[in-house]
């Protein structure tokens, strides 16, 4: 699991960032279209975005899709994992397809983890899959029963 480093970011980082958060344009050229609303350069932005990927500040540039408008469903899983094996454990489960987010908390349930795929039945083959291959039994299978989706975006 990654340590958490912090960067200082200049003015142009942040205008990116906040820029490219949401929205991001679907035209022939998106950062063309992102440095003419910024008043910058296609390349400063392309460079910005770069650099901003190096050095994991983003982590990807993509569509997020919502799974059940495509005929997924998805749920939230807690494991209790030692702490001896948990980059082992968080390397198998990231080898699942349909993975989208695992991560370290304090507690009992200490990994948790989201789980995209067609239907409930082959998350919990997954699931099993997960807990043969590690030993570990103990994972929770937290599907939600309603979504409060908040949008998630960051002034910087």
């Amino acid at each position: 699991m990654a340590k958490s480093i912090s960067y200082r970011l200049t003015e142009t980082d942040r205008r990116v960032l906040n820029e490219i958060q949401s929205d991001f344009p679907l035209t022939p050229r998106p950062f063309k279209t992102i440095a003419e609303k910024l008043d910058l350069s296609e390349s400063a932005v392309i460079e910005t975005v770069t650099r901003l990927k190096t050095q994991g500040i983003i982590r990807r540039i993509g569509g997020n899709f919502v799974p059940h408008k495509l005929g997924y469903v998805s749920t939230l899983c807690a494991a209790r994992v030692p702490e001896d094996q948990i980059e082992a454990f968080a390397e198998t489960v990231n080898r699942f397809q349909g993975v989208t987010h695992n991560y370290q908390r304090d507690g009992d349930y200490n990994v948790w983890f989201t789980f995209i795929a067609p239907s409930r039945q082959i998350i919990r083959q997954n699931l099993e899959q997960i807990a043969l291959e590690t030993g570990l039994g103990d994972i929770l299978n937290l599907p939600a029963t309603a979504v409060f989706k908040i949008k998630a975006e960051f002034a910087l």
